[in-house]
């Protein structure tokens, strides 16, 4: 079933879903930051159809979240490594693992739980004002017209 192509949106929303939207991406893109990045290992551990995964790993190669690097000559073999946009993208995963944590699971049964590494602890994802520091929260925030609007 194909989907609703949303190229024409001025919405920057709607346009990172023109990359990350499809279905596997962003487990692909889950896996990629737990260190995964040869294309067997994604595809034995996420059981996505080898086709569907080429696919999958292009388009991110294409849209410069992944960089194919070769490790191996002979049969050319490459693995797939987050670039800046890529690695960009955390937040975005951390959230919807928190989501899943507290709405799917139960954070009692969270699957996995995110230590930092620098002070040993177990962390959240939080999103704060770049100005003040203050946590944001819903109702707490306001959107205005942007220069491309």
């Amino acid at each position: 079933m194909r989907r609703t192509s949303f190229a024409d949106m001025n919405c920057s929303v709607a346009q990172t879903l023109e990359i990350v939207g499809e279905w596997w991406t962003l487990l692909i893109l889950r896996d990629a930051f737990l260190g995964v990045r040869r294309f067997d290992e994604f595809q034995e551990r996420l059981g996505i159809a080898r086709n569907v995964l080429t696919d999958r790993l292009d388009t991110l190669v294409e849209q410069e979240v992944l960089e194919r690097r070769p490790y191996q000559d002979r049969p050319p073999r490459d693995e797939y490594v987050l670039t800046r946009k890529g690695r960009d993208l955390l937040p975005v995963i951390h959230a919807l693992r928190e989501w899943g944590d507290r709405w799917v699971f139960g954070r009692d049964r969270a699957p996995l739980r995110i230590v930092h590494e620098r002070c040993g602890h177990r962390t959240r994802a939080v999103t704060t004002c770049s100005h003040c520091g203050e946590e944001l929260r819903p109702g707490e925030t306001r959107a205005v017209p942007g220069p491309g609007a």
